[in-house]
C-alpha cells in the first residue's frame, strides 16, 4: 500500500498534513511521472463497478499534474460526468466518469478541501496541497450546484513562478528595460492588464521576486495566495472577516512597506486607495481587467479616479496575453498561404504586413505534445511607459485610441506585432496568433 502526502488548510488557515492511503498502488507523489495514475484511471473506468473513490481521485489529480494541466473540470451531465483538462490554455475532454460515481468524487474533494459534505445547494471553495519531490502543487477547489448536481473545478498551482524571469516570460529587451526603470522608482503604480488567464499574476510575482531584497519591505494582499515567496509578507483577502483589498491597503500603510502588491483593482474604492498609496511614497503593483495597455488609463477614469492623480502616479502599464509555444520535437517549417496572409493583415496595425510565401512554423503533433503540436505557453506583451505626452492625454481625458497612438509614437510595440515577431522567430504559429486575436 502506497500513500500520497496531502496537505490541506484546516480551520483558521492552519495547515494539516495527512497521508491518504489506498490499497491500489498508484505511486507516491514524488514519482508522479511513472505513468501509474493513467493506468489506474484506465483500469477503474473499464470496471466502473469496482471503482474505489480514494485512489481514483488521487490518480485523477496526479494524472492532471503529469499532463501539465492548469485546471480540472468535473462537469455532471444527465447520464454521465465529463472530465476535462485545460492544458496550455485549451480545454479538452479526457475522461467520462459513470454518473453513479459523481457524488462520491465530489464528497472526496470536499473532505480533502475541508468543506461541508452535507451542503449541496451552495457554492463552496477550498484548497489542499499535494506534496511531491522537493515542492508541491496547491489545488484550489470550487464546487457549485448545477442542474445535474454539483460540479467541481480544480485549479492546479505549482511553484513554477519562482523560476520565471522577464526574459523567460518573453519580454523584449527594450520592454524589460522599461519595466526595470519603472520598478526602480520609489513610488508610483505598475499595472499588469489583460483578460482572465492571461498571466497577469505570474508577471506580478516575477516583479516581486526581482524587488525582493533584505532592504526592501514587501507586503501583498491576494485572493487567493497562489505562490508562496520567502521573505515577503503575503496576506489572504477574506471578505467574511472584512479583509478586502481596500481594507488591506488601509492597514498596510501602518506596516512601513516599500512595495505593496494588490491582487486586483476591482472597484472604485480600491482604485482610489491604490492611487493614493502610490502618491504617498510607495511602489504599488496590481492587475486590472482591460483588453490592452492603453485602455488602462481610461479605465481608471471610469473608476472615478481623478485625472491628475492618474497622471501623477502611473509609471507603467503592461498589456498581455498567453499563446501556445510550438512543440520543439515536431516543429516544421511551412510557407504562409495567401488566405493566411490576408487574415493576419486584417489584425495587424498599419505599417506592419506579411506576405504569402514567408516561412513560419507549425507543429505536426507527436507523443511529447500529446498530438497537439504545442507544448507550453509564452506571453505576448505591449509595455506602455508613461511620459509627458501620455500624462497630458490623461489630463484632457483622451480616448484609448488616442492614448494608443501616442504610446506607439513613443516606442510601445503593439501586442499583435510582438506576437508576429515571436511567430517569425519560430516560437509559435500564425494560427495561434489569430486564435488569440479572436478569442
Amino acid at each position: 500500500m502506497v500513500s500520497i502526502h496531502i496537505r490541506r488548510k484546516g480551520e483558521g488557515g492552519r495547515a494539516e498534513d495527512r497521508h491518504l492511503a489506498s490499497d491500489t498502488p498508484i505511486g507516491s507523489a514524488p514519482e508522479i511521472g511513472d505513468g501509474a495514475p493513467e493506468n489506474i484511471l484506465a483500469d477503474a473506468l473499464s470496471r466502473p463497478e469496482h471503482i474505489s473513490v480514494i485512489p481514483f481521485v488521487d490518480a485523477l489529480v496526479c494524472s492532471a499534474v503529469r499532463a501539465r494541466a492548469s485546471d480540472i473540470h468535473i462537469d455532471p451531465q444527465e447520464s454521465e460526468v465529463s472530465v476535462r483538462l485545460r492544458v496550455d490554455g485549451v480545454l479538452r475532454k479526457v475522461w467520462t466518469i459513470p454518473k453513479s460515481l459523481q457524488s462520491e468524487v465530489i464528497t472526496r474533494l470536499k473532505i480533502l478541501s475541508g468543506l461541508r459534505t452535507d451542503e449541496h445547494h451552495a457554492a463552496q471553495d477550498g484548497r489542499f496541497r499535494i506534496m511531491h519531490g522537493s515542492g508541491g502543487v496547491d489545488v484550489r477547489v470550487s464546487i457549485v450546484p448545477t442542474y445535474y448536481g454539483e460540479n467541481a473545478v480544480l485549479r492546479l498551482l505549482t511553484n513554477s513562478a519562482e523560476e520565471f524571469t522577464l526574459d523567460s516570460l518573453g519580454f523584449r529587451p527594450e520592454d524589460r528595460e522599461r519595466i526595470e526603470r519603472a520598478t526602480k522608482r520609489p513610488y508610483g503604480m505598475v499595472l499588469a492588464t489583460g483578460p482572465t488567464g492571461s498571466g497577469k499574476t505570474t508577471t506580478l510575482y516575477t516583479l516581486v521576486k526581482m524587488l525582493n531584497r533584505p532592504g526592501v519591505s514587501i507586503i501583498t494582499i491576494e485572493d487567493p495566495i497562489e505562490y508562496a515567496i520567502p521573505g515577503i509578507n503575503q496576506v489572504q483577502a477574506n471578505t467574511r472577516t472584512g479583509l478586502s483589498f481596500a481594507h488591506g491597503l488601509r492597514s498596510f500603510l501602518r506596516q512601513d512597506p516599500n512595495v505593496i502588491m494588490v491582487g486586483e483593482i476591482r472597484d472604485a474604492e480600491t482604485a482610489g486607495l491604490a492611487v493614493n498609496t502610490a502618491l504617498t511614497g510607495h511602489l504599488l503593483l496590481s492587475t486590472l481587467h482591460t483588453n490592452d495597455a492603453p485602455t488602462t488609463l481610461p479605465r481608471l477614469l471610469d473608476m472615478h479616479v481623478e485625472p491628475y492623480l492618474i497622471a501623477s502616479t502611473m509609471n507603467l502599464a503592461i498589456g498581455q496575453r498567453l499563446i501556445r509555444r510550438v512543440c520543439e520535437e515536431c516543429k516544421r517549417e511551412r510557407h504562409l498561404t495567401e488566405v493566411e496572409a490576408r487574415s493576419i493583415a486584417e489584425v495587424l496595425p498599419r505599417g506592419t504586413h506579411v506576405e504569402a510565401g514567408e516561412i513560419f512554423v507549425d507543429g505536426a503533433g507527436c507523443d511529447t505534445c500529446g498530438g497537439t503540436g504545442f507544448r507550453g505557453r509564452i506571453g505576448v506583451y505591449e509595455v506602455m511607459e508613461m511620459n509627458d505626452e501620455l500624462r497630458n492625454g490623461v489630463l484632457r481625458k483622451a480616448s484609448a485610441s488616442e492614448i494608443r497612438t501616442i504610446a506607439i509614437r513613443f516606442g510601445m510595440v503593439p501586442m499583435m506585432v510582438d506576437a508576429l515577431d515571436k511567430a517569425k522567430r519560430g516560437l509559435t504559429t500564425i494560427g495561434e496568433i489569430l486564435r488569440m486575436r479572436y478569442e
